[in-house]
């Protein structure tokens, strides 16, 4: 009698290979332990509530917020109140043509996290792919986009952005495409660094072994180690944006449909209020700088993690 089972292969069940949607999601949890150790960190503590803070006053501005951008306070005879101090109606005080100061912080904390938000994810983006292809494939697309990266490094902001302004009509989206313009040349570089040091690993020398293409190995190999670089310069990206976004509407070339905090600062400097109206020019200024500082404290804390060194030092 024969026994039914002995001609019978038996071959070994290989686990099924993880995707590129488990591998992407594989490293944001790695992000979010990231943000865990950072929150370890006292001064990333406080930066942490800073900027929840002014994301839940942007968030609930247009319901919380007593006036409208660009209401104007009348007395109970419709007499304007104008350059009015602090008092129990008007907490910040009013400017010179009427506007509640305390209304325009919270509508002005929405323009910042938006212009902030969205260069920062367009900056880190566009550098992100520039310095990933050009350290990965090398030759002369690393010569071509590095000699273009250089060309952007020349180019002083200010003055390019005034004088793009200048022929263009201001917009929030201009001033947007300007900060990213100017953002991404140095996110290409460390990416790109990072980048050349990636591809001579071991692991990419078995991806290749085994048949994998320059894309997979680009984007589901290398690309999900220099997340963190980019999570960091997305941090960077904000606070740069905002304090790029403040100069421009403190100059005169923001967008005059928005109320921001350097359009805040632009109109008392305008009205000469300076000096004699502090309710008007302190609440905005320290707006700004706390919201910066948030930013900061908490991108210090992150790039501690990243470079063992800070820690060290």
């Amino acid at each position: 009698m024969t026994d039914i089972h002995a001609n019978r292969k038996i071959t070994a069940v290989r686990p099924p290979r993880p995707g590129a949607l488990v591998r992407i999601a594989a490293g944001f949890r790695q992000q979010m332990r990231s943000l865990r150790v950072v929150a370890r960190y006292p001064s990333a503590i406080i930066g942490l509530f800073l900027i929840l803070a002014f994301l839940a006053l942007a968030l609930l501005a247009p319901v919380i917020a007593p006036y409208g951008p660009f209401e104007v306070v009348y007395e109970a005879d419709r007499s304007v109140v104008r350059l009015a101090p602090p008092d129990w109606r008007n907490w910040f005080g009013t400017t010179s043509q009427g506007m509640d100061v305390y209304s325009q912080i919270l509508w002005g904390s929405r323009v910042a996290l938006a212009v902030g938000m969205l260069s920062a994810l367009g900056s880190v983006l566009i550098g992100t792919l520039i310095g990933l292809v050009s350290g990965y494939f090398g030759g002369w697309v690393d010569e071509v986009l590095m000699r273009a990266t250089d060309v952007a490094f020349g180019i002083p902001f200010l003055p390019f952005a005034l004088v793009v302004i200048s022929f263009a009509q201001p917009s929030l989206m201009l001033v947007v495409l300007l900060v990213i313009f100017f953002l991404w040349r140095t996110t290409a570089r460390v990416i790109r660094a990072q980048v050349l040091s990636l591809k001579t690993r071991p692991f990419i020398w078995a991806a290749r072994a085994a048949g994998a293409g320059h894309l997979k190995i680009l984007f589901l190999h290398i690309a999900p180690n220099v997340l963190p670089l980019s999570f960091l310069y997305v941090a960077i990206g904000v606070q740069t944006g905002v304090m790029l976004e403040a100069a421009l509407s403190f100059l005169g070339f923001g967008d005059p449909h928005v109320q921001s905090w350097g359009i805040m600062l632009n109109a008392a400097f305008q009205a000469g209020a300076m000096r004699s109206a502090w309710w008007w020019v302190l609440p905005p200024g320290l707006a700004l700088s706390a919201f910066v500082m948030a930013i900061f404290m908490l991108s210090r804390a992150y790039e501690e993690i990243l470079n063992p060194r800070l820690r060290a030092a």
